[in-house]
């Protein structure tokens, strides 16, 4: 080009150089207008191909590669392999649901933080070929291309690993992997650093982009992995987690390919995760205090006192009966003034502050029967009650001596107990390695459920009215009441007939009252006329004895194992149930005056008795047939072990050593959405219980969950728990929060968490990434303290604790007000 000026002088050239100027005129054109078409393709908008979460995390791996026959490959592969994986059979996702190899996690991981910075949103929200523009100016390589890449992932990710994922790799695990977990804890603990660190890493200059930002990337989180504590103290981190593979029950059920997703599910999903990305001001979230004249003891559905007045008769304890309103209450509970942490166990089980349940009621009542007492700052437990006042220990011990095949904690695992008290019958029950689901109204007997709770013993509120029990037929291998003011004897039997469902076959009804011992006309009466309907009943006396040292008698029945007497009855009364009746349908089903046929068949659930405890824990129940298929989607009996392998695992590498829980504080757990209560047994070694909630419109699994020696209850999250404020100590909630949320009133849920979690009690929520998100945000505006989130493949992990602060804002429950 330097010539041209000179080609003025010699005019015999001047001809050609004209030429050779046009020539060069239009090829840089040509060229000008390439780079304009090549950079305007740079900048269309990526957002109509709607690509999920995770694949714009997985957008900056093929970048720093820049490999160009990867991404022609994936153009020519993307069709064959989705068209091979849409074709794949359902069941093989199915049989992956607990398998923890490494196919089922892809490489790339998300990560909810715990406030989603600005700039991060933004910068999500960017098109793709904008991200890092010096570098696609200097690769010119288009977006489609880079989409090309990302589809390539997607869809070839679960099959084989990109060869460059060998390199990302630490000790045979993805070290994107190890990275995640990393960051769900660095959040916790400093979730102001990590804000800033995010938007300087999202204000880098061009320059600083580019390879040289993802290796300082790698060496950041490198960093940050030697600064952890137990969290990252784990081999696989695949079975501590959760991930796509392990964790929504029936999740194949809601796709119409097999175990993969479409695209349009896919694209539905990301703008959903976008938009729960977004950072959400707190103060969206106004909460107020629950005004009701229960304060802070209000349970919604026991003190609906609106319900209650326009009940037309109490006779049959209509009043003590669940009573939900129709929109259930978003405000939170007040908390006793002066509440402080809860005694840990055992000694909570012979006493608890008496501020944290300041009642005294019941110790003017009942503490000349060694119930309760008032001592100083405690409420003390000398551990009697009304039929053993020098304690349960003698009293247990002494059933046992009149029935030795009772064989506590063998035979006999699972107890209910009717009319509990404060429940201290099932807090030695401990002893002898039995569990015990206590029982007892919200009524006069002020608080003695939430004393039972207080202490550390599993109790429900609840009554024997006009409907059954929550609880599956056949299951309980001990019913016990002592002096439990039950009328079993009248209207048919009812009532006693109730129990007669829920009783194991071969299963013993433990009842001590004074109709055994004392000879009073109304004693002898009820006396006379429990004798005819426990023989019209086929219930076996087995042991009538007098307790000297309590001064009591215990009357010790039987029910049969065979529908032999049933036939030879002179009367069908009580008559038998139609084959129609389900004994297992116990969710609002009125009582009824009859009895269920016993079973027979080999393979049929009550036809033998459970294998003694502790063996029955672990193993699948006799009546668990292979031809059906379980909750997951294997054999039911490969289920059951599945199950229990990855809880086991999940308990070990995570809940014991990775969250930073201090068990020893921990005492009442619920696994808010069991199945086969793998949790519960799980944690057996620890000094815990569980209550195992099967939701009404699940899989109905507690009958296996009884059959292992655990206990449960059925019950609708719509509606307000059975139980008192402050109960719980630590709630598992795994996939509950985002099936609630298609259902009903999802911060209602949210309030009644809050309401039966103690101060620093403790949640565990495994979800769906959207989900977590929102919850983080709105434990944050209760002033709950995050203390770890965690996302991979769209699952995520939350675990937050509750804390003392309460609203100063009323809100009157005009319906609970007297």
């Amino acid at each position: 080009m330097a010539l041209g000026k000179y080609s003025r002088v010699d005019g015999r050239k001047s001809s050609s150089n004209y030429c050779s100027t046009v020539t060069v005129v239009v090829f840089v054109a040509l060229c000008l207008v390439g780079v304009w078409m090549m950079t305007s393709s740079s900048v269309v908008p990526v957002q109509n191909s709607d690509v999920s979460q995770e694949t714009k995390n997985e957008v900056k791996t093929p970048v720093t590669e820049s490999n160009t026959e990867n991404n022609n490959d994936a153009r020519n592969d993307e069709s064959s392999n989705a068209a091979v994986e849409d074709n794949r059979p359902r069941d093989e996702g199915q049989q992956k649901q607990f398998e923890d190899s490494q196919g089922d996690l892809p490489e790339d991981a998300t990560k909810v933080d715990n406030n989603v910075s600005s700039n991060q949103v933004e910068k999500n929200d960017k098109p793709e070929g904008t991200e890092n523009s010096n570098e696609d100016k200097q690769e010119e390589k288009p977006v489609d291309e880079k989409k090309d890449d990302v589809l390539e992932k997607k869809e070839d990710g679960p099959k084989d690993e990109p060869e460059n994922a060998e390199k990302n790799r630490v000790d045979g695990e993805p070290q994107v992997e190890n990275k995640e977990s990393e960051s769900g804890e660095t959040k916790v603990n400093n979730s102001d650093d990590n804000e800033k660190k995010s938007e300087e890493n999202s204000v880098k200059t061009d320059g600083e982009k580019g390879d040289a930002q993802i290796v300082e990337k790698e060496e950041n989180k490198k960093d940050e992995k030697t600064d952890q504590g137990p969290i990252e103290k784990k081999e696989n981190p695949a079975e501590v987690f959760p991930s796509g593979a392990q964790s929504e029950l029936l999740n194949e059920s809601t796709t119409q390919n097999g175990s993969f997703s479409t695209q349009a599910t896919e694209s539905k999903n990301a703008k959903e995760v976008q938009g729960a990305s977004q950072p959400q001001n707190q103060n969206t979230y106004s909460w107020k205090l629950c005004n009701t004249s229960a304060g802070p003891d209000y349970i919604p559905c026991l003190d609906n006192l609106e319900a209650i007045r326009k009940l037309r008769t109490t006779k049959h304890y209509e009043h003590r009966e669940r009573h939900c309103p129709d929109n259930p209450p978003t405000c939170l509970v007040p908390i006793p003034a002066g509440y402080q942490r809860s005694i840990e166990w055992p000694t909570s089980r012979e006493k608890i502050w008496y501020r944290n349940v300041p009642h005294s009621k019941l110790a003017e009542v009942k503490g000349h029967q060694n119930w309760v007492k008032v001592s100083g700052d405690y409420l003390t437990f000398p551990g009697g009650g009304t039929q053993f006042k020098h304690g349960a220990l003698h009293y247990i011990d002494f059933i046992q001596q009149s029935v030795p095949e009772v064989a506590w904690g063998k035979r006999s695992r699972v107890v209910l107990d009717v009319g509990c008290g404060v429940a201290s019958f099932g807090g030695f029950l401990f002893d002898r390695d039995v569990l015990t689901m206590s029982l007892a109204p919200k009524d006069e007997h002020e608080a003695q459920v939430q004393f039972a709770l207080e202490r550390g013993i599993p109790a429900i509120s609840a009554v024997m009215g006009t409907k059954r029990l929550p609880y599956p037929g056949r299951v309980f291998d001990v019913v016990h009441c002592a002096r439990c003011r039950v009328p079993w004897h009248i209207e048919g039997g009812k009532l006693l007939l109730e129990l007669n469902r829920l009783l194991r076959p071969g299963g013993f009804f433990v009842w001590s009252a004074t109709p055994i011992y004392q000879k009073l006309p109304e004693d002898v009466e009820i006396w006379e006329a429990m004798k005819k309907l426990t023989q019209a009943m086929c219930w076996e006396v087995i042991s009538i004895t007098k307790d000297r040292v309590n001064g009591v008698g215990i009357a010790v029945y039987r029910k049969t194992t065979s529908n032999e007497c049933y036939e030879q009855r002179s009367t069908n009364d009580p008559p038998l149930c139609k084959d129609s009746d389900d004994p297992n349908a116990a969710w609002n089903v009125p009582l009824q005056s009859c009895m269920h046929k016993v079973p027979v068949a080999p393979s049929e659930r009550g036809s033998q008795w459970p294998e003694q405890w502790p063996a029955r824990v672990g193993k699948p129940p006799y009546w668990l047939m292979s031809s059906e298929v379980g909750v997951y989607g294997k054999p039911a009996p490969e289920d059951f072990v599945a199950d229990y392998e990855h809880w086991k695992r999940v308990v070990s590498n995570s809940y014991l050593n990775g969250l930073g829980i201090n068990w020893s504080t921990v005492r009442n757990v619920m696994d808010m959405r069991a199945v086969y209560g793998g949790l519960a047994a799980a944690l057996r070694e620890l000094n815990v219980w569980v209550m195992n909630i099967v939701s009404i419109d699940a899989p109905d699994t507690l009958p296996i969950i009884y059959e292992r020696g655990l206990f449960g209850i059925y019950h609708d999250w719509c509606e307000s728990f059975s139980t008192y404020p402050r109960s719980y100590d630590l709630l598992h909630a795994d996939h509950l929060f985002s099936k609630i949320k298609k259902k009903c009133n999802f911060m209602a849920l949210v309030a009644e968490v809050d309401r039966i979690l103690r101060p620093e009690g403790k949640i565990i929520v495994r979800d769906k990434v959207e989900i977590i998100s929102e919850l983080e945000n709105i434990f944050k505006s209760m002033h709950w303290e995050v203390r770890m989130t965690y996302s991979k493949d769209k699952e995520g992990l939350l675990y937050a604790q509750k804390t003392l602060w309460r609203p100063t804002e009323q809100e009157t429950i005009t319906y609970a007000i007297a």
